[in-house]
């Protein structure tokens, strides 16, 4: 398998802890859609990393779909659970971490726009977005470990790699002095090594 990824999108961070929890097998192709000799589109017709090119030449985007795909192989550890409704449940975990990293893409790139052209009322409001999503994740992680269940699934993952991405792109936010519950989830995913393997670079 090929993954085409940037080492700072938290969308292909979270494939590529898939691949390192379920010790798939891949080869990791650096290439930013932001690039003007980027290979993204010939494998996104959206221009959006990751993609993932399987050895029998199938094309999967984006992450919700990638990670899907790579339930079917039957690698463990399994990330969705095999009763249907409640791996839906765990895939709203997924939505609302993967909502919280659009909400912080948006205002980053509202941010780095011109001065004139660059709205503050816009990073405004999809950082509040993010608070709301953070609130609403800090009562789902308060008084366990995980999520959902008792043990890490899919949501979490997402989860991990969306507060990563606050980390490197918003770090006077402080969510962990307002959220201790995702404080202390964040805390036992980044010391897993699939986690450490992907921190990524500052810039």
């Amino acid at each position: 398998m090929k993954l085409f990824a940037s080492l700072t999108s938290p969308y292909a961070r979270k494939i590529r802890v898939i691949l390192a929890e379920k010790a798939l097998p891949f080869e990791l192709v650096v290439d930013s859609p932001w690039e003007a000799n980027t290979r993204v589109p010939t494998v996104n017709p959206l221009g959006k990393v990751p993609a993932l090119v399987t050895d029998a030449g199938d094309i999967f985007f984006d992450s919700p779909v990638i990670a899907g795909y790579l339930e079917t192989l039957d690698a463990a550890p399994r990330l969705l659970p095999a009763d249907a409704l409640a791996a839906v449940r765990v895939r709203q975990n997924e939505a609302l971490a993967d909502g919280i990293t659009d909400a912080a893409v948006a205002a980053l790139l509202e941010s780095r726009r011109p001065d004139g052209e660059r709205s503050e009322r816009e990073i405004a409001r999809q950082l509040e977005k993010v608070e709301r999503a953070l609130v609403e994740l800090e009562r789902r992680a308060a008084s366990r470990d995980w999520l959902d269940g008792d043990r890490m699934q899919l949501g979490d993952v997402a989860a991990g790699c969306a507060l990563g991405y606050l980390d490197l792109r918003f770090p006077k936010l402080d969510w962990r002095g307002r959220h201790p519950a995702l404080a202390a989830l964040a805390a036992r995913l980044f010391a897993r090594p699939s986690f450490t393997a992907t921190v990524p670079p500052a810039g």
